[in-house]
């Protein structure tokens, strides 16, 4: 008899495992989603209508930067602080506290007249979208078992990457046809729905008051400082001439407190607000490491792609966005086939093949002419949609299949935030680079205008003729040269991302291939 019990209990263990989750998981699982959209979608439906805004409210380009950069600082800050949230309030009062502010910042921002007011709508959307994304793995997590965990984990990548790829759309379309006005109201409705999905599919749980009174206060003043003043530097340095700047020093010294002050709360704390030894982890460091990197190349090629067809291609706001929404397409089409994928394909194997296919992406747009427009993108944006889609639904899944069940909310927060903070490394890099070989690629050419050169002064003269005298046809001139220059420097940035992409791809071997039942260790 002895003998038989563990066979049974491992028989009623497997049958548990695998019954299926019941409709309100599913809508738990379909707000989660939803709401990580939402979030994603408004970091960039803004990019769009943002010289209209700037316009509208009376604010400068640089100061204009600010309506992005509120947004993206408040949501890298709240991301890791999201799991801490949960246990405090628990996951369905967070949510709604969370969806309900995003709504009224939204509206705050609709109505702004002025930078301050738009600011502190952009902050407040931040901070409540921030919440939105790391939750919405938690809920895959916790609600579904393990055998569905892929579908839930498709979902959630698929309006990961379908948010930033549609917001340049939807904002571009709202600021031609209506108003940018539009870009924060259409928010409105999509919350109420995402309000009535939550009441329905997540119970509902007592506060955790005690977590007030226990917390790591050192620890989330760090972590509010450090990520903060970081990103901060990160976005802003380069407008500021990095050191030479007393706002980007006070901002280092600032960071580098924080993150003292996030160390010290993992040593002293009983119970640290974020559990950093996570990343001791081999399996969850390497996927961290990864996202950071998958980070770097989705936010730089939604940079640069948008630059190059207003500047070059004199696209306006719809048009751009047509062109980035290419990069979604790969989402929809292998929508239905992903959980299969997760649950046959060896990690390391789709991650390898989802970097190369990245690099392969920015390697296709590294002959840009003055003639290319939007349509040069296509193929390399279907290429960079596929790539990413195969990196980001199995980093997901070995996120949550790598840590224990209570640590899910904090390999998420952890997750999310270095894959965000990737995306201001590459842009605080990308700037920099741009702008140095800009210069470089100018002076080159002007060094090669010799002007005993017989070619060239007889095509000053053709434009002298055309131009209404040499002033006129010197200026031709200069902005044929600038365009140039900024062509060469399109495709030389091309060429970096690419080489970088591929020099990420080693990493996969530091990846372990997931289990065949993923999630068991989880329960």
């Amino acid at each position: 008899m002895s003998g038989a019990l563990p066979s049974s209990n491992s028989s009623d263990q497997s049958s548990s495992l695998r019954q299926n989750a019941d409709v309100t998981a599913w809508v738990a699982v379909a707000a989660g989603a939803l709401g990580a959209m939402l979030a994603t979608l408004d970091i960039s439906i803004v990019n769009s209508a943002l010289p209209v805004i700037q316009g509208e409210i009376g604010a400068s380009g640089t100061e204009g930067t600010w309506i992005a950069t509120s947004f993206l600082v408040a949501e890298i800050v709240v991301i890791p602080l999201s799991a801490w949230l949960e246990r405090l309030f628990g996951l369905r009062t967070l949510l709604i506290i969370a969806v309900s502010a995003f709504t009224a910042f939204s509206v705050l921002c609709g109505v702004a007249t002025d930078l301050t007011t738009m600011i502190i709508g952009r902050t407040g959307q931040g901070f409540m979208g921030g919440v939105l994304i790391p939750t919405a793995m938690t809920i895959v997590a916790k609600r579904l078992p393990p055998h569905q965990q892929p579908i839930g984990m498709a979902l959630f990548g698929m309006t990961v990457i379908l948010g930033p790829v549609m917001g340049p759309l939807i904002g571009g379309w709202l600021t031609e046809n209506l108003s940018w006005h539009y870009a924060f109201f259409v928010n409105v409705p999509v919350c109420g729905l995402l309000l009535l999905l939550l009441f329905v599919g997540l119970p509902h749980e007592k506060p955790k008051w005690e977590y007030l009174t226990d917390a790591d206060w050192a620890g989330i003043l760090g972590l509010i400082l450090g990520l903060g003043g970081l990103t901060v530097v990160l976005e802003e340095g380069h407008r500021e001439e990095w050191f030479e700047s007393s706002l980007i020093r006070w901002l280092t010294l600032i960071t580098l407190i924080g993150f003292a002050s996030l160390i010290y709360g993992q040593v002293k704390a009983r119970k640290p607000v974020l559990k950093l030894q996570l990343l001791f982890n081999r399996q969850f460091g390497s996927v961290a490491i990864m996202a950071l990197a998958l980070g770097m190349v989705m936010y730089g090629s939604t940079y640069v792609i948008p630059q190059f067809l207003a500047i070059i291609s004199d696209y306006n706001a719809l048009q751009t966005g047509l062109v980035i929404f290419w990069m979604g397409v790969p989402a929809f089409l292998l929508m239905p086939v992903l959980p299969l994928m997760i649950r046959k394909i060896d990690i390391r194997i789709a991650v390898g093949a989802g970097m190369l296919f990245m690099a392969v992406s920015c390697f296709v747009s590294t002959s840009l002419t003055a003639e290319s427009g939007g349509a040069v993108f296509t193929e390399s944006q279907l290429l960079r949609g596929v790539g990413m889609i195969l990196s980001m639904m199995f980093l997901n899944q070995a996120t949550v299949a790598s840590v224990a069940h209570e640590d899910a909310g904090d390999a998420s927060g952890i997750f999310n935030a270095a894959r965000n903070l990737g995306g201001s490394f590459a842009l605080s890099a990308l700037a920099s680079f741009q702008d140095q070989r800009i210069w470089h690629h100018s002076r080159r050419m002007e060094e090669t205008l010799n002007s005993n050169n017989v070619s060239l002064q007889a095509y000053l003269d053709g434009l002298s003729r055309n131009f209404g005298g040499m002033e006129g046809a010197m200026a031709v001139l200069s902005r044929t040269l600038q365009r140039e220059a900024f062509i060469m420097t399109y495709n030389d940035v091309f060429m970096v991302m690419g080489v970088l992409t591929l020099a990420t791809v080693p990493l996969v071997l530091f990846l372990r291939p997931l289990p065949k039942n993923a999630s068991l260790s989880m329960h």
